[in-house]
C-alpha cells in the first residue's frame, strides 16, 4: 500500500476517437473504469475520479474539473487542490492513469513510487515518448500547475513539465515489473477495444 498518495482515475476526455464514452464500455465482466479501478485498490486507500462535471452513473468519489474544457491539465489541477486542502490528513501525491488504460500493473506503480524522493513528479517513458497520464505528481508542483493553467499559452502538461522537477524514467528501468508494457496499452478506437476484448477472451 502506498499509504501518502491518492490515486485518480481519468475520465474527463471527449473520446473522440473512440465515439463513444470509454468509461462505461465493457470489457470481459468490468467496463473500463472498473478494470483500472480494480488495478489500484490494492495499492492505495483512496481511488478517486477526474471528471469534466458530476457523473451519477461512476460509483467513486468524483473531483470535478474548476476550469472548463483544459483538457487534463484541469483535471491534474482539481485533483491536486482537493488532496492539498484536506489538511493534516491529506496525502501528498497523486497517481493519475487514464480510464482507457485498463491493463495498468501494480507492480509498475510500485516501481514507479521508489523514484519520487527530491521530485514534483516521476513519468514513465516508453519508447522515448512520456507518459503524462501513467504518472505521479506532488502536491508541491499545483501553484506551478495552477499558473499554467492560468495562462494564455496551451494548457499541456507537457508545457507543465517545463517548469518542473520531473523525473523521467525510462521503460529500461521498469520492464521487469511490468514485461509486455501492458500497463501502457491505450483503447482509443473500437478496433483496439475488440483487440483487447479477444486477448481477454483468448
Amino acid at each position: 500500500m502506498i499509504d501518502d498518495c491518492t490515486a485518480v482515475i481519468m475520465a474527463g476526455g471527449d473520446s473522440r476517437r473512440m465515439g463513444r464514452d470509454k468509461a462505461s464500455l465493457p470489457l470481459g465482466e468490468q467496463t473500463l473504469i472498473e478494470h483500472v479501478a480494480t488495478a489500484l485498490n490494492p495499492v492505495f486507500g483512496k481511488v478517486w475520479v477526474s471528471v469534466r462535471r458530476h457523473r451519477p452513473e461512476i460509483d467513486l468519489p468524483q473531483v470535478c474539473d474548476l476550469v472548463p474544457d483544459a483538457g487534463p491539465l484541469a483535471g491534474l489541477c482539481a485533483s491536486l487542490a482537493k488532496v492539498a486542502s484536506a489538511g493534516a490528513e491529506a496525502t501528498t501525491w497523486i497517481f493519475v492513469v487514464a480510464t482507457d488504460m485498463p491493463f495498468v500493473q501494480s507492480r509498475l506503480i510500485e516501481r514507479l513510487a521508489q523514484e519520487r524522493k527530491g521530485f514534483d513528479a516521476v513519468v514513465p517513458v516508453v519508447d522515448g515518448h512520456p507518459q503524462p497520464l501513467a504518472a505521479f505528481y506532488s502536491t508541491a508542483a499545483l501553484p506551478t500547475l495552477e499558473r499554467v493553467l492560468a495562462g494564455d499559452g496551451k494548457h499541456s502538461l507537457r508545457a507543465a513539465f517545463e517548469r518542473l522537477n520531473v523525473c523521467y524514467v525510462d521503460q529500461s528501468r521498469f520492464e521487469e515489473s511490468d514485461p509486455g508494457l501492458r500497463s501502457f496499452i491505450d483503447l482509443d478506437t473500437p478496433q483496439e477495444l475488440d483487440r483487447a476484448r479477444q486477448e481477454l477472451s483468448a
